[in-house]
């Protein structure tokens, strides 16, 4: 049965990540927000320090912590910088199709990479016209011998221009829907892949978002993740995997926002006093703490379940759209809470605020999950 108890080892892995978020990300954050850049010093302590590709097996060279563990770390990373912890927390996501759907020998190939230097790999699945739409894909692989021709455009992929290799789906014919996925990984230098233009985004900007193009790539059979027209259902699997962890950034990015206006609300004075005296001011603290607590618990639940292997697509799909609407709600209290100081970028609430907005859009919005949790519910019934 599920226990929100964490273990000494598992709160060690979050004391690290306090600490780096702490020491090497809050100081910089603000920084490259402003440049739109990735700060690639920054990955490097991070990947250095073992704060990266966490989940990796052990007979890849990873540290195999648990998802528990990983979304500790995650929730910590996102305290300091949503930005940076979403390019850390996405080589996770883009291994995942290889952890879960992987031979061995795929897995020794690809996975190493990342463990032996530090690198990226990327999660290419959205595209111009199919983005919560998965199975309306229009990348396709074309058969060729005994290999495959892949083409097409991937939209919104995170760490795109720096990726080693990258894992995605495309369609062995459009016309199969859901029935036509197929999962591929491919180097990002093989002939007929390129990189298309940078995303200037809203928030999280010190992570990067680029198209990726796929002209006529020839993949061999050993490109091919699982079976040809099987790829739908990993796909599924690997969203019920990663989505705990978008739930613990959110509940860092919901942490941050309640310690940022704690402090300020015991300084800011109004009328004569702190406007923490004001019970306004005092619901709405009172409310991002209730949301943290709620979010945190909710995201342990939906990891603990992935690694317990228990049935968990309703769960992680309410732990991410639960903490994604109260990291929104939070973050814009926040600005609120520091007034006129709130939208300026002197204070950190509007970056805050900004990095918010994109967990409700990413890995499935939140209409998404809740089709998602509905969905299973009256199946279920």
């Amino acid at each position: 049965m599920f226990t929100p108890a964490y273990s000494e080892d598992s709160l060690a892995l979050a004391d690290t990540a306090r600490k780096f978020a702490k020491e090497s990300m809050i100081p910089v954050a603000a920084k490259y927000d402003e440049l739109g850049k990735m700060p690639m010093e920054v990955f490097q302590a991070a990947w250095e320090l073992g704060l990266i590709n966490v989940e990796l097996p052990e007979s890849v060279g990873g540290l195999e912590v648990s998802t528990v563990e990983g979304c500790l770390i995650a929730e910590e990373l996102a305290y300091g910088c949503a930005g940076i912890a979403t390019s850390i927390v996405c080589n996770h996501l883009g291994a995942l199709p290889l952890m879960i759907g992987g031979t061995e020998e795929q897995q020794q190939h690809w996975l190493t990479k990342l463990s032996e230097e530090m690198c990226f790999v990327s999660y290419a699945c959205s595209e111009p016209e199919a983005g919560s739409d998965v199975a309306s894909m229009r990348t396709k692989l074309v058969k060729d011998g005994d290999g495959w021709i892949l083409s097409g455009q991937k939209r919104w992929i995170t760490n795109a221009a720096h990726a080693k290799f990258y894992t995605g789906f495309g369609t062995i014919d459009p016309a199969l829907g859901h029935r036509g996925i197929t999962g591929f990984v491919v180097s990002a230098d093989a002939p007929g892949v390129s990189v298309g233009k940078k995303e200037n985004k809203l928030g999280q900007r010190a992570s990067s978002t680029c198209d990726v193009l796929f002209d006529d790539v020839r993949l061999g059979p050993e490109n091919i993740l699982g079976e040809p027209g099987r790829g739908f259902a990993l796909a599924m699997e690997t969203f019920d995997k990663s989505r705990p962890m978008i739930a613990a950034q959110c509940a860092g990015l919901i942490r941050r926002a309640l310690d940022e206006s704690v402090q300020y609300a015991k300084e800011r004075k109004t009328f004569g006093v702190p406007i923490a005296s004001h019970q306004a001011i005092q619901f709405m603290i009172a409310e991002m703490a209730m949301a943290y607590e709620t979010t945190r618990l909710l995201y342990s639940k939906a990891a603990w379940e992935v690694d317990n292997d228990v049935k968990r697509t309703s769960t992680s799909a309410m732990a991410k759209a639960m903490g994604a609407d109260l990291a929104m709600k939070c973050t814009t209290d926040a600005v609120q809470i520091f007034g006129g100081y709130g939208y300026t970028k002197e204070y950190p609430v509007e970056k805050l605020m900004r990095d918010a907005k994109l967990m409700q859009i990413y890995e499935g919005t939140s209409q998404i999950q809740r089709l998602v949790i509905a969905k299973n519910l009256l199946v279920r019934g």
